[in-house]
């Protein structure tokens, strides 16, 4: 079994800043369009959030990359494509594997620092190809993967998903004290545990991880280890709390 933490949303080089903390509740802005979108941060009521992060250089009128998406059935629907996508498969990652999304956040109201955290999960019990075309349902809910192929190997991975109403602490990535990029890693994630972040200088003392600036597919192969499963359960319970 693989956990793949996926960094996903705005952050300073897409949108111009992190998605905002609203009333308690993380909301992960999709990045702008690079193409293939018929969505809007305006359809998405979120079109002051987005002027707010991006400093005024995004409106409602803008379209989204919407993506993860998901659905109101308790589905999540995620595509990917290019050099990410072959990570993936050379990774091994299939069906019963799981995403667990992260991204850059901020307290906006309350002045609260930048911070990486966990707002979602996938549980994949299918990967659709889009080689050949794509389903008309996914054409229908405008997923963006399925309005546009983009490279040979796309594909959308489906399957259960949620996105956490509560900004809680368990959830948060980076340590008390910052930068964002240094978190608190899981106590079953070791050194040479994750991929992309396999020089030993990353893996500090404290139980602390400089995770990458850049990427966005990082996978942890657990096998049958029970203490990752266990982790994976409390995170996809805290994520499905109710407010």
């Amino acid at each position: 079994m693989k956990i793949i933490f996926s960094r996903k949303g705005f952050d300073s080089a897409a949108g111009g800043g992190p998605s905002p903390i609203l009333k308690g509740r993380p909301v992960s802005l999709p990045i702008p369009s690079g193409g293939f979108s018929r969505t809007t941060y305006g359809d998405l009521g979120l079109a002051e959030q987005a002027a707010m992060a991006s400093r005024g250089k995004l409106s409602g009128d803008d379209f989204c990359h919407h993506d993860p998406m998901f659905t109101n059935n308790g589905e999540c629907l995620f595509g990917q494509c290019g050099a990410a996508q072959t990570h993936l498969e050379r990774q091994g990652v299939g069906r019963g594997d799981v995403f667990v999304y992260f991204g850059l956040f901020r307290d906006y109201e309350n002045s609260g620092d930048p911070h990486h955290r966990i707002f979602g999960y996938l549980k994949v019990d299918s990967i659709i190809a889009l080689r050949s075309g794509a389903p008309d349902d996914l054409v229908q809910l405008r997923h963006p993967h399925a309005l546009g192929m983009h490279h040979k190997n796309d594909v959308v991975y489906r399957g259960e998903g949620a996105v956490a109403s509560r900004a809680s602490g368990p959830l948060r990535l980076t340590v008390p004290e910052g930068p964002p990029s240094l978190w608190h890693r899981p106590s079953w994630l070791k050194r040479g545990g994750l991929s992309y972040h396999d020089r030993p200088e990353r893996w500090l003392r404290g139980g602390r991880l400089k995770s990458v600036a850049r990427g966005q597919e990082f996978v942890a192969d657990i096998g049958r280890r029970q203490a990752p499963r266990q982790w994976l359960d409390e995170i996809v319970a805290e994520i499905r709390r109710p407010v």
